[in-house]
């Protein structure tokens, strides 16, 4: 090969004996073939550091042990799983269920009355007492109650919920807290 010739020109040549090599390492002709592959991507996207002159079939060969090698190490740390067992255990549930819930709930909670609303984010969201929301707002404690009480019943029948039932699964704690689901009470 001429030092003018580009080194790329005579990886086809050398594709039967890595292939043989392959073959000879992996006792699989599929795992061979991927193996070759992965050698060839690696020496051209890497031709910058083959030296011209050298000997470049020592030098694929050296690349395709490399990566058989790390592949091998790959594959010792990998779960076996064939059946499913271990995935199936290993999941998470979709976000586009919270965000249809929360969008749902958006929706409920702007067809409260203004007032409702407020005692339930003062309330709920932000975690006032009762005490709290009465002293901002200038109502009795008792009204702040039974608007929270109301507000709550009101936003369950909007989002069609029976007593007791799960108002938003996978909502955040704010939304939680403001259906009084949160496990702190508001004091």
């Amino acid at each position: 090969m001429s030092s003018s010739a580009d080194p790329r020109d005579a990886l086809p040549e050398h594709l039967p004996s890595l292939r043989a090599f392959a073959i000879s390492l992996c006792g699989n002709a599929a795992m061979a073939d991927d193996l070759v592959q992965d050698t060839i991507v690696k020496a051209w996207t890497n031709i910058d550091k083959f030296q011209a002159g050298t000997n470049m079939r020592a030098w694929l060969f050296t690349i395709l042990r490399n990566t058989f090698f790390s592949v091998k190490r790959k594959r010792k740390r990998e779960v076996s799983d064939s059946e499913g067992i271990h995935a199936g255990t290993l999941y998470e549930k979709p976000a586009h269920d919270g965000r249809l819930a929360m969008n749902d709930f958006r929706k409920a909670f702007d067809q409260l009355s203004p007032e409702h609303r407020e005692v339930l984010i003062l309330a709920g969201a932000s975690g006032f007492s009762y005490e709290e929301v009465a002293e901002m707002t200038g109502v009795a404690v008792g009204t702040v109650k039974s608007r929270v009480n109301r507000a709550r019943a009101r936003l369950c029948e909007l989002l069609g919920l029976r007593a007791g039932e799960d108002p938003i699964s996978g909502a955040d704690g704010d939304t939680l807290a403001v259906m009084g689901t949160s496990g702190v009470q508001a004091a």
